[in-house]
Parts: C-alpha cells; sequence; structure tokens
C-alpha cells in the first residue's frame, strides 16, 4: 500500500513533480498545471490542519465506505468535485508554489512523526487515522502527477 509515510513512495512522488512545468498540458480535467499546484498547496495545507475546509455530508463518512475507497481503491477516480475551498489560491511562480508543495510534504511527515499530534478531520471522509491520511494523500497527489502525465 503506498503511503506518503514510506520514503522510497514519498521521493517517487517528489521527483515526479520535478518533471512537471508550467505549460504541461492535462490528460484530463479542467485545472492547468500551475492551478493544479495551488490546488495540491491547499490540499496540504488542509492535511495538516493549517488551512480550515467545511464539512461535507457525504457518505465516505461511514466507515466500510471509507475503508474501501481508501484502501481499496486502486487510485482516486477522475473528476470527482473538489471542496470550493481547494480551489481558491490563485497560482503564483511555478517555482515557489513547487518548492511550497514541497514543504507542505515535509510539514506533514513531521507531524506523522510526531505521533502524538491530532489530525484535523476531512471534509469528506470525516476522522481518519495517520494512516489513513498518508494513503489518502498519497492516491491525491498521484492523481494530480497523472493527471499531468508525470
Amino acid at each position: 500500500m503506498y503511503s506518503l509515510w514510506n520514503e522510497p513512495d514519498r521521493q517517487n512522488l517528489l521527483s515526479r513533480f520535478d518533471k512537471l512545468r508550467p505549460d504541461t498540458e492535462a490528460q484530463w480535467g479542467r485545472m492547468n498545471a500551475p492551478q493544479m499546484l495551488a490546488h495540491i498547496g491547499d490540499s496540504m495545507r488542509m492535511a495538516i490542519g493549517a488551512m480550515r475546509v467545511e464539512p461535507k455530508r457525504t457518505p465516505l463518512r461511514f466507515t466500510p465506505i471509507k475503508q474501501l475507497v481508501i484502501y481499496a481503491l486502486p487510485s482516486t477516480p477522475k473528476h470527482l468535485p473538489t471542496a470550493p475551498e481547494l480551489r481558491k489560491t490563485v497560482p503564483g511562480v511555478w517555482s515557489e508554489d513547487l518548492r511550497d508543495v514541497k514543504e507542505l510534504v515535509r510539514r506533514a511527515v513531521v507531524r506523522y512523526d510526531q505521533r502524538t499530534t491530532k489530525w484535523p478531520d476531512h471534509p469528506a471522509f470525516g476522522k481518519l487515522s495517520p494512516r489513513a491520511w498518508g494513503v489518502l494523500i498519497y492516491k491525491h497527489l498521484d492523481h494530480h502527477l497523472k493527471q499531468f502525465g508525470a
């Protein structure tokens, strides 16, 4: 099971981000590469508790469905809606946004390594274990990297 908490998996993701360019075209969806990077930054801020996102009433909050989506689905399905709060940040300078995403990944890992830190509730999934956060973050980043061919 891939996870952001697994060093080789994390390094793989980070190296794939380095393959992207601001003009890389999406293979699906409406975001361009700079918008995707801003979205990833916001989603990482949400994951580490630095950005609040309103909870949604969704069947994903129910444990059996939550577990199936996080652990059994091989990847995040295409064209899923996202919280509006995670699409508000306007892209900045590509190199700075990329550096910010990598720093946010580092901060998430530090948070995980502390073991005593409380994780925020996910707006769609509700309460998640640190293990589930690692898998879900990995899947989300992987999904968007595949979206842009990386």
